[in-house]
């Protein structure tokens, strides 16, 4: 890349490897994901900006956000600093493929549990991901799942650094205390501030190191190997040709992309579900209404063009886009001037930041991931929300914190389809109705039953709304069913609806549907399911069903006169 002054190589990964883990709250976003601090103020530059002028939502700022954490680490860790850019550009393709293809408004169906456990489980990994710097370990290899990486804080907890420990501790509180003071200055501002100057004050009076962004991280400058955050514009760079796992040119090939494809997935998945998520919380406190599509697509924008700038996955930040309106954004141009600003922050205040403890970075990301658990709401959807809503939340978060989110969304959106067709199918059914309950309708001829039919009939109820009719008496001649009460059917509705008519011609019984209107009528016309004269009839009400049948049976003329001596 081109700096000032002169020509620089892309910063080279940190000297330790990828660390586990604008604005100061960016370059924590972007450790904990597994890249130099940069690349988070980069992608809140260039996603921020062109998502703010091309996505459908008004007042939401994006960038990199906490959520992304847990699936850019590990593909940090696999895949190298390019595999993550080159995943996050992948993802936006995938993100303009879904705006173009107008499935903005599929995300409203991913049911409320499995949006609260896997957020809850999110916030799990990543304070598990900050212990090692929060408290200065060291660990023989990085763990790959939560499990492991839990085991290994557990043996390398004796050799804890107490500098590192305190600043973190010092840091925390702060952060935890400062908002009781009711001050309009930010509380991670004034913590990160203690926290640098509390690890200075210790290296300068007692000689003793803490980590910090300028000791873990590195870059090339004119061929001179430089500490910290370069404070140079985000440069033009091909995603591949940054380093992979082994520190040497990921490559762009087709086994690589084929590769990349799963994680990419799981970054738009991630990205389509927190934006639009944003943009409904941003609707309600501003009173507007978002164009969940043209969202995607500014989505798919960002993410596609800032990789080319080093820019990471980017997304709608809720905490931001709050601030944003609280602060009396009127347009989009709002987010703009915020991605302006910490372009300043980058090239002005660049070597500053590099004093930033890492542990101090830690203890800011452990408040994050405090407050994404929503413990106490976690716990009170547990005490008040159906069974089967709390099997799906506590399902989703088991499955985040052991697989990750891509696997939790999948098998929640499923269980929970499966558990609420289960509800459904309570209420459908067929029962045996009296004369009483159809007075309206006149007595009902001898040897004629009517059934009432209730509910849905999709391929969860149909099976059982039809097995009351395998227990028709022999002296039966017309079944008449009331589907007054059915608001949709399915192609099994309909599979087991003509298994049941076949069955009862197979008996000689004649079969009369009454009450059919909206979507079963047009269902059961393209089925062809007809009138048959003698066996099949089709009426829109249950009194002129009851009248039909007189008549097929031949107790009423043609004029409606009853027929006597029968």
């Amino acid at each position: 890349m081109a700096g000032v002054g002169g020509s620089a190589s892309p910063p080279s990964p940190p000297q330790e490897g990828r660390r586990p883990g604008g604005s100061r709250v960016r370059l924590g976003l972007a450790i904990g994901s597994g890249v130099p601090p940069q690349y988070g103020l980069y992608t809140a530059v260039i996603a921020g900006l062109l998502i703010a002028l091309t996505g459908g939502a008004r007042f939401s700022v994006s960038g990199p956000t906490a959520a992304f954490i847990v699936i850019l680490h590990p593909i940090a860790e696999q895949y190298g600093m390019g595999g993550l850019v080159l995943a996050s550009l992948m993802a936006g393709v995938m993100l303009l493929g879904m705006g173009i293809g107008r499935m903005g408004k599929l995300i409203q169906f991913i049911p409320y549990p499995v949006t609260t456990g896997f957020t809850a489980g999110i916030g799990v990994v990543i304070a598990s991901l900050q212990f090692k710097d929060f408290f200065g370990l060291s660990f023989a290899h990085a763990p790959e799942s939560f499990f492991e990486r839990m085991h290994q804080v557990g043996l390398a907890l004796p050799g804890l650094n107490p500098a590192d420990l305190l600043v973190g501790a010092v840091t925390l509180a702060v952060l935890i205390l400062w908002p009781k003071l009711r001050t309009p200055i930010p509380q991670h501002l004034v913590a990160l501030a203690v926290g640098t100057l509390l690890a200075y004050g210790l290296e300068r009076l007692f000689h003793v190191e803490v980590a910090t962004i300028a000791s873990r991280f590195s870059y090339t400058l004119d061929g001179e190997t430089l500490h910290g955050i370069p404070a140079l514009l985000p440069q033009f760079m091909l995603p591949w040709n940054l380093p992979g796992a082994d520190g040497a040119p990921l490559g762009l090939t087709l086994a690589t992309v084929k590769s990349l494809v799963g994680p990419a997935m799981a970054i738009a998945l991630l990205g389509a579900i927190e934006s639009l998520l944003c943009a409904v919380v941003a609707d309600g406190m501003a009173g507007t209404r978002h164009d969940p599509d043209a969202e995607l697509i500014g989505q798919g924008l960002g993410n596609l063009i800032a990789p080319f700038f080093g820019g990471i996955a980017a997304t709608g930040a809720l905490a931001r886009t709050a601030t944003n309106i609280r602060a009396g954004a009127r347009s989009p141009l709002a987010a703009v001037i915020h991605a302006l600003f910490i372009l300043l922050v980058l090239i002005a205040l660049a070597p500053l930041l590099g004093y930033l403890p890492m542990s101090a970075l830690a203890a800011l990301l452990l408040l994050v991931a405090w407050n994404m658990s929503e413990i106490k709401h976690f716990l009170h959807i547990t005490r008040v929300a159906p069974k089967s809503d709390i099997i799906v939340l506590l399902v989703c978060f088991g499955l985040t914190v052991v697989f990750d989110m891509v696997v939790a969304v999948g098998v929640g959106v499923v269980l929970a389809a499966l558990l609420f067709m289960n509800r459904m199918a309570e209420f459908a059914g067929m029962r045996l109705q009296g004369e009483e309950t159809h007075a309206h309708a006149g007595a009902l001829p001898a040897h004629t039953r009517l059934y009432e039919v209730a509910g849905p009939l999709f391929f969860g109820a149909a099976e059982k709304a039809m097995s009351a009719l395998h227990q028709i008496d022999d002296h039966c001649e017309v079944v008449i069913l009331d589907m007054e009460s059915v608001p949709v059917v399915d192609i099994s509705g309909v599979v087991a609806l003509d298994s049941a008519i076949r069955r009862l011609h197979a008996d000689g019984i004649c079969v009369v549907l009454a009450g059919v209107r909206g979507q079963p009528a047009h269902v059961l016309r393209k089925a062809g399911i007809e009138e048959i004269p003698g066996r099949l009839m089709i009426e829109g009400k249950v009194s002129t069903a009851v009248w039909r049948v007189r008549r097929h049976l031949g107790l009423e003329d043609a004029g409606g006169a009853a027929l006597t001596g029968l």
